[in-house]
């Protein structure tokens, strides 16, 4: 996306700038990266019968995880009924949904949840993990802006001066030490990757229910 950033009920919704399209070799070096993280880390799980993204997007990853995981259901789901819409005529052979992370419960159980680059994004947060974490019945793969390099890298390209480097709608700032503990509050961490500058964290539904 260009020309500012696409708002939804005053919310920032979609990508500002279409990073996974993206033609500059510094961009397209640093998507490499953080797609052999993720995908190195998901090679080491059960092949999931059924994925949901959450928080999708324009739907980049959803297509990514569709070719992954050939065979499995894969639906990806966003608040923004805008941003579904894109997400459908960008990849029309996908399934797209309108659904709050928050209520992610109504779409039932699924070996594996996704939510890339949400968090940084949520009011409540907590609210959030505990959702994603009710309807996985297998492993969940959670990606955040590393901070303070983010905003640090963002400040050295000379966008979001005014803002101290912090991108739209980035409400929640993550370390990856702060992360991983987020997570682990609820679910049991049993990866994690950081390719520049992102944290991605694979963990699994605890045995039982049991929380730390």
């Amino acid at each position: 996306m260009s020309g500012g950033p696409l708002l939804e009920d005053d919310i920032v919704v979609g990508n500002r700038f279409d990073k996974h399209g993206s033609g500059n070799p510094v961009v397209r070096r640093l998507m490499q990266g953080f797609d052999r993280g993720m995908f190195g880390m998901l090679a080491g799980i059960p092949k999931p019968e059924t994925v949901l993204e959450v928080g999708c997007g324009e739907g980049h990853v959803t297509d990514k995880l569709a070719k992954f995981f050939p065979g499995a259901r894969v639906l990806g789901t966003d608040f923004s009924t805008a941003i579904i819409n894109i997400a459908k005529r960008s990849h029309p052979d996908r399934d797209f949904e309108v659904c709050s992370i928050y209520d992610a419960a109504k779409l039932g159980k699924w070996d594996l949840v996704v939510a890339c680059e949400v968090f940084e994004h949520l009011d409540d947060p907590a609210k959030a993990l505990e959702a994603v974490a009710s309807v996985s019945s297998g492993h969940v793969l959670v990606t955040v802006p590393r901070e303070p390099l983010w905003r640090i890298l963002n400040m050295m390209r000379g966008q979001y001066w005014s803002a101290w480097g912090n991108t739209d709608g980035h409400v929640q700032h993550w370390s990856r030490g702060s992360m991983v503990k987020f997570v682990s509050s609820r679910l049991e961490v049993v990866a994690t990757r950081s390719p520049l500058p992102w944290t991605q964290v694979l963990a699994r539904v605890r045995t039982g229910g049991a929380r730390a």
